[in-house]
């Protein structure tokens, strides 16, 4: 019997250090992040649409971005962005034109070709998502409730050169 107690005990001290470790890769960095400089496009012409995003590459611990939707040839949206190394891990800072304040989400998951950012607390998105897909493609997604539903929104970007 005292050995099962001891299984249960390791199993549980194991299921918390698991728990404590999945919030953020330690071999994360910025750095690792390079593959999303440049400049990105999503052109939609049948809705006379195009969103474009361009990030400087990495340095001094942060990469530095920049978004912009324009709509029937006006601008009706854009966002200053900054990936950070910050006191608590790596954040995701956004600054839409549609808010006075910044919003940060947490890094909760990354990979060589995979970065997830998350801010349960935000109305929406709660989750964003950027994947370095084939060649000269950037894939971002953001996600999260709405009304109680969980909704997303797929932006497949092509490189574009930057002007």
């Amino acid at each position: 019997m005292g050995n099962n107690k001891n299984n249960i005990l390791a199993c549980a001290i194991l299921f918390v250090l698991c728990g404590l470790t999945y919030g953020q890769d330690a071999k994360a960095s910025v750095d690792s992040f390079g593959w999303m400089a440049g400049c990105w496009e999503l052109s939609v012409p049948q809705r006379q649409m195009t969103i474009t995003e361009q990030w400087m590459k990495p340095a001094g611990g942060t990469l530095i971005g920049m978004s912009r939707t324009v709509h029937g040839g006006k601008t009706t949206g854009y966002e200053f962005l900054r990936i950070v190394t910050s006191e608590t891990g790596i954040d995701y800072i956004a600054k839409p034109s549609s808010s006075k304040d910044e919003t940060a989400f947490k890094l909760v998951k990354s990979s060589a070709n995979e970065i997830v950012f998350e801010n349960l607390a935000h109305d929406f998105p709660q989750r964003i998502i950027y994947r370095n897909g084939l060649p000269d493609s950037l894939n971002a997604r953001i996600e999260g409730a709405q009304n109680g539903k969980l909704n997303g929104m797929d932006i497949p970007m092509k490189r574009v050169k930057c002007e």
